[in-house]
């Protein structure tokens, strides 16, 4: 990885990452924990987004750095928007409108391809560091 302040972003995100999703799973996590994780993790890929495109980092590490930067911010994103959506489809059609269920698209998105896309930045970027 080009960079040191790259290097160094990339690995607290991704050390942020695991102790957060550890946190959730173990079942330990409340409103300050998943804020406070959140607001790090979701500061921490922008830095990385912001040092990878001006570290002049090129090719396929580029590519894989910025999904790695991005993936968290748009997990943070689509919660937030499936919240809205529910929550404007309920108010403006009456709680019916959802048939009793939910809003899956944005959940889906935020809750499996967003850190399934995290993963995959993570593993191109150490594999393609390793490779050099």
């Amino acid at each position: 990885m080009k960079g040191k302040a790259v290097r160094a972003v990339f690995w607290a995100l991704v050390a942020f990452f695991a102790i957060e999703m550890g946190v959730i799973i173990s079942g330990a996590a409340n409103g300050y924990t998943i804020f406070g994780g959140g607001v790090i993790i979701v500061g921490l890929g922008a830095a990385l987004i912001i040092l990878t495109l001006r570290a002049g980092v090129e090719g396929s590490l580029k590519v894989f750095l910025l999904i790695t930067g991005a993936a968290p911010v748009a997990m943070v994103l689509f919660v937030l928007l499936h919240n809205l959506v529910y929550a404007l489809g309920i108010s403006a059609f009456g709680a019916d409108f959802w048939n009793g269920g939910d809003e899956p698209f944005f959940f889906i998105l935020g809750i499996i391809v967003c850190p399934l896309a995290f993963i995959t930045g993570v593993a191109g970027s150490i594999v393609l560091t390793i490779r050099e």
